[in-house]
């Protein structure tokens, strides 16, 4: 916009036509007003959104966290200060990290590791591990990103985490990326083994700015990208979370995480952050995280849920 002024604030002083110049006075004038009100439209309308969710907010008996970042780099964002836990949401970190280094390697996602038994750990989620019980096996990298993003497997998480360097390489490359305010620690073994959920964390902001990183730079060939992006949008976990509620004409690639409840009942976390696209190609980023909830699971959905519900409805005016 500011470009389109001053282009025409030049033209202006090279134009010696009265009437000429007094219509494009007029012109300007124009565009200055009409930029005027879609910021003030814009401003009034994050408002809005952001004292809704805070109301929403209250009287939950749990901490929620919500980050949104559009296409044209409006934000709405509640308790964004906070450092939330990130559950398996670190998992879309991980995979950048491992598929940079394959990009950089020119490793083909068909290229295949080999796999002991004695990685597929017995006490953790792992469809990976009920497919192959007990034996040594081969598996591409793309089949274990897979199992990892979209099945949230956390043997598979943890074997590409080795294969990517190991967690302090990854924290380096996000980091690289211009994503500070985000810790990456612990693999889900250390997680497991020492009942700590919250040594890996983020501001949710932190999250929709590497999604929309992901979605709208070239960090790596596009064939990389694409398997990512469409990855996401196979995701099987979540069902009842960002995307519960919204249209089936939108398109929603996304990571979620959840923990268990410690002895009190409280859960650390259920998380969900993602993508979506809607049908005229407008595209947002959204993280709604709730932690130490004393919520049931399928309240602590249903706020994910209906935050996100909000937030479409605003936006896809």
């Amino acid at each position: 916009m500011m470009r389109f002024l001053i282009d025409i604030t030049i033209f202006v002083h090279k134009t010696n036509s009265p009437t000429i110049l007094l219509n494009m006075k007029l012109r300007i004038s124009l565009v200055f007003l009409l930029s005027a009100f879609l910021s003030i439209g814009l401003h009034a309308q994050t408002e809005t959104l952001e004292k809704q969710i805070a109301e929403y907010a209250k009287g939950k008996k749990a901490t929620i966290g919500v980050a949104v970042l559009t296409d044209r780099s409006e934000t709405i964002q509640y308790n964004n200060e906070l450092h939330f836990p990130l559950l398996s949401v670190f998992k879309f970190h991980i995979a950048l990290a491992v598929l940079d280094k394959m990009d950089k390697a020119g490793i083909s996602l068909e290229d295949t590791l080999f796999i002991k038994a004695s990685q597929m750990f017995p006490n953790t989620y792992s469809p990976l591990r009920q497919k192959f019980p007990d034996q040594d096996f081969t598996i591409s990298l793309g089949e274990l990103l897979k199992y990892s993003i979209a099945q949230s497997d956390n043997n598979a998480c943890d074997i590409l985490i080795d294969y990517a360097g190991g967690m302090k390489h990854i924290q380096r490359y996000i980091q690289r990326l211009g994503i500070l305010n985000c810790q990456l620690i612990d693999t889900e073994a250390e997680i497991h083994a020492t009942n700590n959920h919250r040594r890996n964390w983020s501001q949710p902001s932190e999250v929709t700015r590497l999604l929309q990183i992901a979605v709208e730079k070239s960090l790596f060939a596009p064939q990389y990208k694409n398997f990512l992006l469409q990855t996401m949008i196979e995701t099987q976990t979540g069902a009842d979370k960002l995307k519960a509620s919204l249209p089936t004409d939108v398109t929603i690639g996304h990571k979620t995480g959840s923990s268990d409840r410690d002895a009190t009942g409280m859960k650390v976390a259920d998380n969900d952050a993602g993508f979506i696209t809607l049908p005229d190609g407008r595209r947002y980023y959204i993280a709604v995280f709730v932690t130490d909830s004393y919520e049931t699971d399928k309240d602590n959905a249903a706020i994910i849920a209906t935050i996100s519900k909000m937030v479409y409805e605003a936006i896809s005016l």
